[in-house]
């Protein structure tokens, strides 16, 4: 290989050389006019070579990279990479745990492995990274591994690989300071960190902190979030004044009069009182270090302990179905009144706050030697992390609570009070509520006694230990035959103790029970690098490479993993690359044993006559279970309805690995013509097999009554009907349903991905610098079962899960001595979604579906310009101006979505501005 060939390339190999610390024994060299470059790791291989290009494709984002998008974390610079889906951020409100993180190829956080210095990292016991544990003001450069790397990494090394390089060998002090806001004059954000490191001829220590603070954006501080015409998507029906149930029809009581309940005159518009963005602080202290205990011989060490504090707030508790006494003192009808509704406003909302606390410790040794005239590299080392949540939660309510609330009540002395029964005992405690009132009505004194503050904990534990060596077997014609070896030893346990009154069913959220569990695993593998020709006519370079990997679970057995790759070079600047390997996803915590969880789950029961399903075998199945045939499902007319009990989610501890194969074809174009340019274009494909899902309601409803025997005799013990339920129509309503996880599911995921860099040469005007990312899916199929029709996903929209044919990052940055200038736009392709409308019952809602005719609706290609502005003190210090969606572009409106009428994938509405001042000394 021509090494003089492209200096950008050199740049490249002598910039990761550099920062790739503890990876080699030197750095390169230049000496009489030759560069000399040391053998390092690069993310993918465990091989060390002088050639970061590999047969797989990574994009790296260096230091300058990330600090040219003005972002404070870890999660915003990896949710903008091209290949990058849908994952948690700070825009999931409702549904969102403060978390945030990376789901490439949207194949799901869980299926993307992400690594610190080339080290799995601490996941929660769903199986996913938190990045908001890594800190910014730590990380030196960032590769994402865009294929398959189950044989090198192990487990969740599905969809890709994220390897954060920390900074190590610092010399001298940094200070960076970061303030920030979006145009409206909310969301502000702040960021301090410091950074001091020294470093001798044996010995190197790093030391840091960092404090971030990002404060919220109210859902009804921005119009599209807001709610009402024409966005509907904050309309509740449980609203105040509380409305009831008399004779089939629902009422309010308005200045004394009963009347009509109309949900577009007394129902809630629940937007304005949710978060839009959700705020959250983050402080965190690391170290890292070295030691040369010889001249082969190296310690290295590296601690970090975060703490992150967020919140989610949502509309205060609608408190539904409760009956109220006709004896209680503020039921001005006389009788018992049920099906009453009421959104508690007087406690300000339900608010959830979560206090997570993460500690990280690596301690290890690293070296070579010298046996039969080659040299082998050897390293060892121990890995342990820890994280403990707490979460409080306000504004739920005891229903045992609320139930005396609700019943008999009178004045005593001029202080309402609940009893027994007219005239009889006081029930200790017990402050009567006034449900039918107006906003205002309930007293603090009865919410402090129906209301409870949720305790909800959970901790995770993962420690493990590895030796790994490599080195160069035996010289062949066209190169040394290399390989790596390595073993390793991991733990995982964790636990979730939910409060004592959700465990027990009583609170009105959702209830669910305790999880704990562990497991642990031995993992070998074997890599190699076996050259064939070089220098030759038509094969500059070519050359394979394999690896395996054997991995012994405790809980579910073996799996063994394959992987092969191929490097061709039929001239100097062109390369042909293509690799095709085995991949897993061992299942969670959560996956094994979660404790149940209630589920409000909407479904068509087959067995109501009003379903028009119930023919054939259908009827047959419903008739075994005694179902009569007059059955008719509470609330039903021919739609699906809501069950009137909640569903129960269930953990499987029998779940198997899912399984994946991946296969990528490439080139790698460094025209010796074009100084500065390099060019890579790659083919990909991941297919995964016997994918942890939860099956569908409605599914379950199907297979049990129209599937085959060996599906029905799976599904039909799942559900539990009540012969005694309601009315003798409703005798054998389904009032619970088990919904476990199962190995049921399979996807298939195509596309191509473009990289283009391009470093101008330097002129009087200045250096222009290019790099274009885009990734273009051309197939997304999933098959919920293995009997189901493949669904194809790409180009379309689903509730907060989007499907671009078209991702694309171009920033174009200039410098010009001190000052420098980067243009950064970012392209969302569109989408096609369905109208979440009837357009029977709501036309006029309906209308708005830009191609309603179709049932569908389009949201609009989106493109994002951010620009930054730097200059370069005398003082070493750099100042940086920036404005990030600096046209104000919008959001596509969604109908599907659940929340804020757009996707939280997207900008929020507004341009934000920030200033960045780093100052080195």
């Amino acid at each position: 290989m021509n090494r003089n060939s492209n200096k950008l390339r050199d740049a490249v190999v002598l910039a990761l050389i550099a920062s790739a610390a503890g990876t080699g024994s030197a750095v390169a060299q230049e000496a009489t006019g030759t560069t000399n470059l040391d053998r390092i790791s690069v993310t993918g291989s465990r091989i060390k070579s002088t050639d970061v290009e590999t047969s797989q494709p990574v994009l790296s984002l260096t230091r300058a990279d990330i600090e040219k998008q003005g972002v404070t974390s870890v999660a915003d610079i990896l949710q903008r990479v091209a290949a990058n889906g849908a994952a948690l951020n700070r825009t999931f409100n409702n549904g969102g745990d403060g978390s945030s993180g990376i789901s490439l190829r949207n194949l799901g956080s869980q299926r993307t492995l992400v690594l610190v210095n080339g080290r799995r990292w601490t996941t929660g016991i769903t199986g996913s990274v938190d990045l908001n544990t890594i800190p910014t003001a730590m990380v030196e450069r960032i590769d994402v591994l865009k294929d398959g790397a189950s044989t090198i990494y192990g487990s969740d090394a599905i969809a890709g690989v994220v390897n954060i390089i920390t900074k190590k060998d610092f010399d001298g002090a940094e200070a960076n300071f970061y303030k920030g806001q979006y145009s409206a004059g909310d969301g502000e954000r702040e960021a301090y960190d410091f950074t001091l490191g020294t470093t001798t001829d044996r010995a190197s220590l790093t030391l840091g902190a960092s404090y971030v603070k990002e404060q919220e954006v109210m859902a009804g501080d921005r119009k599209i979030s807001a709610g009402g015409p024409p966005f509907y998507s904050g309309q509740s029906t449980t609203g105040v004044p509380g409305s009831y149930l008399r004779g089939g029809n629902r009422y309010v009581i308005i200045n004394g009069v009963e009347t009509l309940f109309d949900a577009n005159v007394h129902g809630y518009n629940t937007s304005p009182d949710n978060f839009l963005l959700t705020p959250q602080e983050r402080t965190s202290l690391f170290a890292t270090g070295s030691f040369n205990v010889t001249d082969n011989i190296t310690f290295r060490t590296e601690a970090l302990y975060n703490e992150r504090k967020s919140e989610q707030l949502l509309a205060a508790m609608p408190v539904t179905g409760q009956v109220l006494s006709a004896d209680s003192m503020y039921n001005p009808t006389g009788v018992r009144l049920t099906g009453v509704n009421r959104r508690f406003n007087e406690t300000g909302g339900r608010s959830f706050n979560q206090n997570v606390k993460n500690w990280h410790f690596y301690g290890g040794f690293e070296g070579f030697f010298e046996f039969a005239d080659r040299t082998f590299d050897w390293d060892a080392g121990y890995r342990y992390d820890k994280t403990d949540e707490n979460v409080l939660t306000y504004g739920l309510f005891n229903k045992a609570n609320l139930v005396s609330a609700y019943g008999p009540s009178e004045l005593r002395n001029g202080v309402p009070v609940c009893v027994t029964a007219p005239g009889g005992d006081i029930i200790p405690g017990c402050v009567p509520v006034n449900a039918l009132g107006p906003e205002g009505s309930i007293s603090q004194a009865a919410i402090d006694y129906t209301a409870f503050t949720a305790h909800d904990s959970s901790s995770l534990e993962s420690k493990g230990y590895y030796a790994n060596l490599s080195g160069e077997i035996v010289q062949l014609p066209a190169g040394a035959l290399a390989f790596a070896a390595g073993y390793e030893y991991r733990k995982e346990s964790g636990q979730f103790d939910p409060d004592a009154f959700i465990a027990s069913g009583l609170s009105t959220g959702n209830g669910a029970k305790p999880t704990a569990g562990g497991y642990d695993l031995d993992e070998v593998f074997l890599e190699l690098s076996i050259p064939v020709l070089s220098d030759l006519p038509g094969a500059k370079l070519l050359d394979f490479s394999a690896a395996t990997r054997y991995s012994k679970y405790s809980n579910f057995g073996n799996t063994t993993n394959n992987k092969f790759g191929f490097r061709w070079k039929p001239i100097d600047d062109l390369m042909v690359r293509g690799n095709y390997s085995e991949g897993f996803r061992a299942p969670s915590i959560n996956d094994l044993f979660a404790g149940d969880a209630d589920s409000f789950e909407t479904f068509i029961d087959p067995c109501s006559s009003t379903s028009g399903r119930r023919t054939g075998g259908v009827a047959a199945q419903c008739a075994a279970e005694g179902v009569p045939t007059n059955f008719v499902q509470p609330g039903a007319g021919s739609g699906a309805k809501q069950g009137p009990e909640a569903f129960t989610w269930t953990s499987n501890d029998q779940l198997q690995p899912e399984t994946s194969t991946s296969k990528t074809l490439g080139l790698v174009w460094s025209p010796s013509f074009v100084t500065g340019l390099n060019v890579t274009l790659d083919w990909w494909q991941i297919k995964v097999e016997n994918a942890i899902t939860r099956p569908d309601i409605q599914d379950i409803m199907n297979y049990c009554y129209g599937g085959s025997p060996q599906q029905q005799a799976t599904y039909c013990g799942l559900i539990t009907r009540d012969p005694t339920y309601g009315t003798a129509v409703q005798n054998y309503t389904i009032t619970n349903v088990r919904m476990p996880l199962q190995n049921l599911s399979s996807y298939k995921v195509e596309g191509y991905d473009l990289g283009v860099m391009y470093r101008l040469p330097e002129t009087s005007a200045g250096q222009f610098t290019i790099s274009l990312d885009t990734t273009y899916l051309s197939k997304w199929e999933q098959k919920a079962t293995a009997d189901s029709p493949a669904d194809g996903l790409q180009g379309n929209y689903l509730n907060q899960d989007p499907y671009w044919r078209i991702r694309s990052n171009l920033y174009v940055d200039w410098t010009y001595g001190d000052f420098g200038v980067n243009w950064g736009v970012r392209y969302k392709s569109g989408l096609t979604e369905n109208c979440p409308f009837d357009p029977i019952e709501e036309p006029e809602t309906f209308a708005y579906c830009s191609d309603g005719a179709q049932g569908t609706n389009h949201i609009g290609a989106t493109t994002y310009h951010d620009v930054q502005f730097r200059y370069n003190t005398p003082w070493n210090g750099t100042v940086m101006l920036g404005l990030n969606n600096a046209f104000d572009k919008q959001p596509p409106v969604s109908y599907a979505v659940a929340y804020n009428m757009f996707d939280p994938q997207y900008d929020l509405p507004g341009r934000y501005m920030y200033m960045q001042y780093k100052q080195k000394f």
